[in-house]
């Protein structure tokens, strides 16, 4: 089964569009089979890959259940990332979720079926902390949060961190934090440099060592439909997306590795306990 995470901060104009399309696209060019859903009504993930949707066969279809996922995942032009796309029907869903008994595990259920079909699942979240994003959250393994290197996404990412912490308590109590990757990083302000040293020292390795700068080329792609790792590969946006997509590869190598280790030593614990009883 392969890995969904949430890209999710609920402050808006932190490049959180920007690094799911981009990380999707740069773990696909690395080899892996990758699904990115667009959560979001203004489908920027979708145009961001130069990609339409029409109505009836989005993921808003598929979160009430009028679709089935494989049906409404699609490919790319960037080979092994298929793409379900968002609509502005999404909007509605936020009021229309409500009425449903299972409203907040919707999209986790209508994903089970091609889990296995992908090694990363991507979930581009809404700039909201709303039903939408509540669903992204309850069907992702961790979460994936871009932070942009100013002072007040310091405080947004306390009211997510909050957020994330009551889901865990409420309905999903193996979320995690998979890492937190700074955008919109520039040198040259003492601001960038403050918000970096304050969010290492209070999240440590959790927070990416790739750090992806301020760049024209990651604001131009988009009207291009290319992600910038495939519009100017040689940018410094694309570098570091690209590095960003490797630290995540290995975060989820050490992970997959961790939970072997600990199955393996649930069994022998097992065997040890059966020979003891013997």
């Amino acid at each position: 089964m392969g890995l969904t995470l949430a890209i999710a901060n609920q402050k808006g104009g932190v490049g959180k569009t920007a690094t799911a399309v981009n990380l999707g696209a740069a773990l696909a060019l690395d080899g892996f089979r990758v699904l990115l859903i667009d959560l979001d009504s203004q489908g920027s993930a979708t145009s961001g890959l130069g990609e339409e949707v029409v109505r009836g066969s989005s993921s808003y279809e598929v979160l009430i259940g009028e679709l089935e996922a494989k049906v409404a995942a699609r490919a790319t032009s960037i080979e092994k990332l298929d793409l379900i796309g968002g609509t502005r029907d999404l909007a509605g869903a936020e009021v229309e979720l409500v009425s449903y008994p299972d409203r907040q595990s919707r999209l986790s259920e209508r994903l089970a079926p091609v889990r296995d079909c992908y090694d990363y699942i991507l979930i581009d979240c809404p700039p909201s902390l709303g039903m939408l994003t509540l669903n992204a959250l309850c069907a992702a393994d961790a979460v994936v949060v871009p932070l942009q290197c100013e002072f007040y996404a310091l405080e947004g990412l306390g009211a997510l961190i909050d957020t994330l912490e009551r889901v865990r308590a409420a309905f999903h109590p193996n979320l995690r934090i998979l890492g937190i990757l700074l955008t919109m990083y520039d040198a040259r302000t003492s601001l960038s440099r403050q918000v970096v040293r304050e969010v290492r020292q209070h999240f440590g390795e959790k927070v990416l060592r790739s750090m992806v700068p301020r760049n024209v080329r990651i604001g131009e792609s988009p009207s291009y439909g290319l992600p910038v790792v495939t519009y100017d590969p040689s940018s410094s946006g694309a570098v570091a997306y690209r590095n960003a997509a490797r630290e995540i590869e290995e975060m989820t190598a050490a992970s997959a590795a961790s939970a072997s280790e600990s199955e393996n030593n649930t069994v022998n614990t097992e065997k040890l306990d059966e020979t003891a009883v013997g």
